[in-house]
């Protein structure tokens, strides 16, 4: 007797879920990431991924999860963060996994690992708390073959970052990133973009752009990325939306209407955005970017010519000027090395602490000593309006990422949207000033990621994909984080689940390492 296969394969399934679970998570709220209402439930996981996701009020497992009165989600998908460089000092990823999120895509804004296939191999070997996909860095690949030239490259050269595009596809990144404000990637034109995305296009990538002016000329740059898109036949994704400093406030409307009428035209144009007024980067970029060109060793001769210094000085202020700015109040020092009590102290105060006068054009002066004293100064700029802010988040195309990397607790005066960029959402735009409903915005922080990026088997609750998972309570979730005190995790997130290992087990990190690697090609 033939058995029917629909009965067959109910039968095999039966059996499977009648097997001992791992972990199950009972009586939660579930929001499964799709942005549809939740629903009670419980769910079933074992090696480290999601078998069952309804009534399992009868099965057996090796722990129980309550999630009563709490909300059971997708672990948080970041696709804007920067976490190259501490991932052997912190592997654990605290700031992260505090904060629900359990997948992180890096290398954005133009700069990645070069070698793409030994980093995968670094990060299997030393296991991560978070799982881990990487973009290819323009900035990174141009440098390899060009240095901090300011020109076009040659043939050879455009050919060999297109080399070095490929082979980062191929050992498995998810796209392609410009960082088009930094040198070198600030010097590359348009058909020099088009190009390399092109590579990554044809291996199935996206383009992630921090386009090359956020400011008074936000408009030509959102049109470059939505061009690149459209030469390069790829999907877009415009990083940290937002349109800065004063004289630029209230224009979010105008940029939003150019990602509408691209999505209208049928090119995959999307956003993502931190949830603050203030960005963060480094100080190089309050000097004009031709005095770079050559890298740091010509910028030192530069700027030992007093003609030349004092030619750089005036067009800070008249950058200055441009954005209707009096001083440098505006930009706070976040990380400066050979001097830590400067960090969480703004330009113009640093400038008082050396004797200058409180002008403009002393900060100026103040500013190109602590450039020339090391390579990087990490800075808060506060240059943004929160009615922008909010009129970007209501967008239904836009992620939330923190543009944060993996800090060390206590140390530096960092950004706080390294500690609290989901939290913040869902405590303040959700349950306080209900800019967005709870579903929407965890779809905001998982499907639509893991669509974007191709994130095969994560970013839902669903049978068959990873268990990875959070559980907050929506009552107490927010951030504890801010300007003047950056290090405090976020509060309200009982469990986080990397690959079905609780690495936040009743709030408490566990110190398990269960994140992977995300590779485009094998769709871990």
């Amino acid at each position: 007797m033939k058995v029917p296969i629909a009965i067959f394969l109910f039968t095999i399934s039966s059996a499977i879920k009648a097997q001992p679970f791992d972990v199950i998570i009972i009586q939660g709220k579930i929001m499964d990431g799709t942005g549809n209402s939740w629903f009670y439930g419980d769910i079933g996981i074992r090696d480290g991924k999601i078998i069952a996701v309804g009534n399992l009020k009868s099965a057996q497992t090796k722990k129980t999860l309550d999630a009563s009165g709490l909300v059971v989600a997708p672990g948080f998908i970041d696709v804007h963060a920067h976490i190259e460089g501490n991932e052997l000092s912190n592997p654990t990823a605290n700031n992260f996994v505090h904060d629900g999120v359990t997948t992180v895509v890096t290398g954005n804004c133009g700069s990645s690992n070069l070698e793409i296939e030994k980093y995968f191999r670094r990060l299997d070997s030393i296991r991560l708390s978070i799982n881990v996909a990487t973009l290819v860095g323009h900035n990174t690949v141009r440098r390899a073959a060009m240095g901090d030239a300011k020109r076009e490259p040659t043939a050879a050269e455009l050919q060999q970052m297109e080399q070095l595009v490929q082979t980062g596809m191929e050992a498995g990144a998810v796209g392609f990133s410009t960082g088009l404000i930094y040198v070198p990637g600030t010097y590359a034109k348009t058909n020099e973009i088009v190009a390399l995305a092109k590579v990554a296009a044809a291996r199935g990538g996206v383009y992630a752009s921090h386009i090359r002016d956020e400011g008074d000329r936000v408009h030509e740059a959102v049109s470059e990325a939505i061009q690149v898109g459209r030469e390069a036949n790829i999907p877009v994704e415009i990083s940290h939306f937002k349109v800065t400093y004063r004289n630029n406030w209230g224009r979010s409307p105008e940029t939003l209407a150019l990602v509408d009428q691209a999505r209208q035209q049928g090119l995959d144009v999307t956003i993502d955005q931190y949830p603050y007024v203030a960005s963060s980067t480094t100080l190089d970029t309050t000097v004009p970017t031709w005095a770079f060109a050559g890298g740091r060793d010509s910028l030192k001769v530069r700027l030992a010519n007093p003609a030349i210094r004092e030619r750089i000085k005036n067009e800070m202020m008249a950058d200055l000027r441009r954005k209707k700015l009096k001083n440098y109040s505006f930009a706070q020092v976040a990380r400066y090395a050979p001097d830590s009590t400067l960090n969480g102290k703004n330009i113009s105060q640093v400038n008082l602490l050396r004797g200058r006068k409180p002008k403009p054009q002393q900060e100026a002066e103040t500013i190109l000593e602590l450039i020339e004293a090391t390579n990087r100064t990490q800075m808060v700029y506060f240059s943004m309006d929160e009615q922008d802010l909010v009129r970007i988040l209501k967008y239904p195309h836009n992620m939330i990422a923190s543009d944060a990397g993996i800090v060390t607790f206590g140390s530096g005066v960092p950004h706080p949207r390294a500690y609290g960029t989901n939290a913040r959402v869902l405590g303040r735009y959700v349950r306080e000033q209900q800019v967005l409903s709870l579903e929407e915005a965890i779809r905001r922080m998982t499907s639509l990621p893991a669509q974007k990026f191709n994130l095969r088997n994560r970013g839902l609750l669903r049978e068959g994909f990873a268990a990875d998972i959070v559980i907050f309570d929506p009552r107490q979730v927010a951030d504890a984080a801010d300007y003047a005190t950056p290090h405090a995790y976020s509060k309200g997130f009982r469990y986080v689940l990397v690959n079905g290992q609780a690495i936040i087990d009743n709030h408490q990190h566990t110190g398990a390492r269960s994140g992977q690697v995300v590779r485009r090609l094998n769709g871990l």
